[in-house]
C-alpha cells in the first residue's frame, strides 16, 4: 500500500470514528525513541509514513480477481515485503502463476530471480507469459540449506548496489528440495523431514526479518500431499516441511484444478484455475478467484472479467451477445467485441474494472454496527498444514 496511507481500504473507513492522539501515546513514543542506542527508531504510529508495516508495492499475480482476492484493494496484489505460499496438487497452475509474478516484478522496474529445484525451466513458454528470461536470475538447486543461503546472498548483492531495487524471489518448488541429512543417507533410511523441518522453520524467522522493510517479495511453492492423520472436519491435504511456512506467509494461496479446457475438435487448449487465499494478513482471508489457464499464453484474464460481470449479475446473454450494466450505460457486445473493445478503449476498460472491484472489495465497518441473520457454519478446515 502506498506509504502514508491507512492499512484500511482506501475510503472505505470514513464511517469508523477518528480519534486523536493521546498525550501519553507521544510522550511513551517519544522516549522509547529516545532511548534506542543507534539512533534507529523503535516505535512507530501506524498512521504516519514511517510506519514499517506498511507494503510498499503490490506486484500483480497476472490475475486482476486474484489481486483483488488478496490485497482489497484496487490494483493490488501480492504484497513486497512479505513471505507468500503457492500450494496446490500437480498441474493446477503454479509455477504458471510464478512466471506472471517475476513478469509483473519486470514490468515495474523490479529484478526477479527463480530458484529451481525441480530443474523445470520453460524458457519460451516463460516469454510467451511476458517474462524477459535474458534479465531473469535463474539458480538451480536441491538442498533448503541452499536455498535460504542463496536467498540471502542474493539480497545483500541487491542491497550493495541499490538499496531501493525491487526484488522478487520465487523457489519452485520447496517441497521439493532435499536437505543434506537426506542426501547423505540410503534411499531405505527414514526420519529426515524431521531435520528439513527445522531448516525452514530457523529460516523462515530469518527471512521474515530480512524482508519485512525491503522492496522484498519471497514467494515459495510447495506440494499438497494427503493428510493421512486428519479426522473428521479436518483439511484431507497438508504440506511437508512442517509448520513453520504456515505462521511465517502472510498470504497462502491454494490453487485446484477445476477440468480441462477443450477447444476446436475436442483438443484440450488449458484447464480452468481456482485460487482460494486461505491465509491472509493483507485483507479478508478464504476468497477465491476462478479464470482460464491456456498452454500457450498463460492466465485469461479478460475472459475472466466477462465470466465475472455474468456470474454476479452485471451480464446476461441476450442472443449471441452479453448485455452488460455499466454506470454509463448498457452496452451489448459479442465475447470478440468486448475483448477488442476492451483492449483498444482504457476508458472502457477502466469503468468494467471499477465496476468489479467496487462489487469485489468488502468494506470495513465499526463492530457491532449490524446483525447479519442467516448465516450457516462451514466446520470444514481448509488449511491445516
Amino acid at each position: 500500500m502506498p506509504k502514508g496511507k491507512s492499512n484500511h481500504v482506501d475510503g472505505e473507513v470514513d464511517k469508523i470514528k477518528k480519534v486523536e492522539r493521546s498525550e501519553l501515546a507521544e510522550i511513551v513514543h517519544k522516549a522509547l525513541n529516545k532511548a534506542s542506542a543507534d539512533g534507529i527508531p523503535v516505535a512507530y504510529f501506524l498512521d504516519e509514513e514511517e510506519d514499517p508495516s506498511m507494503v510498499s508495492d503490490w506486484i500483480s499475480t497476472g490475475s486482476a480477481l486474484l489481486d483483488l482476492a488478496i490485497s482489497n484493494r484496487k490494483n493490488g496484489g501480492l504484497p513486497v515485503g512479505r513471505i507468500v505460499e503457492l500450494s496446490s496438487q500437480e498441474s493446477a497452475g503454479k509455477s504458471l502463476i510464478c512466471a506472471h509474478i517475476l513478469a509483473e516484478t519486470q514490468k515495474m522496474g523490479g529484478y526477479g530471480v527463480l530458484i529451481d529445484t525441480e530443474n523445470a525451466a520453460a524458457p519460451q513458454f516463460w516469454e510467451s507469459v511476458g517474462l524477459n528470461i535474458k534479465n531473469l536470475g535463474y539458480i538451480p538447486l536441491n538442498k533448503v540449506e541452499q536455498i535460504f543461503a542463496k536467498i540471502e546472498e542474493v539480497i545483500g548483492i541487491v542491497r550493495k548496489h541499490d538499496k531501493k531495487q525491487l526484488v522478487t524471489i520465487v523457489v519452485d518448488s520447496l517441497s521439493q528440495a532435499s536437505c543434506e541429512t537426506e542426501m547423505e543417507s540410503e534411499h531405505g533410511k527414514d526420519g529426515y523431514n524431521t531435520s528439513k523441518a527445522i531448516i525452514i522453520s530457523k529460516a523462515c524467522r530469518k527471512i521474515t526479518g530480512l524482508i519485512g522493510q525491503q522492496r522484498i517479495l519471497v514467494v515459495f511453492v510447495n506440494q499438497l500431499r494427503m493428510n493421512l492423520n486428519a479426522v473428521g472436519h479436518q483439511d484431507k491435504w497438508i504440506v511437508p516441511g512442517g509448520k513453520a511456512m504456515a505462521f511465517a506467509a502472510s498470504v497462502r494461496l491454494r490453487l485446484s484444478n477445476m477440468g480441462k479446457l477443450k477447444g476446436a475438435g475436442q483438443k484440450i487448449i488449458g484447464n480452468k484455475c481456482k485460487v482460494v487465499v486461505t491465509k491472509n494478513r493483507m485483507g479478508p482471508p478464504h476468497r477465491s478467484a476462478l479464470f482460464e489457464i491456456h498452454y500457450d499464453s498463460g492466465i485469461q484474464d479478460l475472459t475472466s472479467w466477462l465470466d465475472f460481470l455474468k456470474d454476479n449479475g452485471f451480464a446476461r446473454k441476450d442472443g449471441d451477445k452479453h448485455s452488460i450494466k455499466l454506470p454509463s450505460g448498457t452496452v451489448k457486445l459479442s465475447t470478440k467485441e468486448f475483448l477488442e473493445k476492451i483492449q483498444g478503449e482504457q476508458a472502457f476498460k477502466d469503468e468494467i474494472y471499477d465496476v468489479i472491484a467496487t462489487d469485489y472489495i468488502m468494506k470495513y465497518r465499526p463492530a457491532n454496527s449490524a446483525i447479519v441473520e442467516n448465516l450457516e457454519v462451514d466446520e470444514t478446515v481448509e488449511d491445516e498444514g
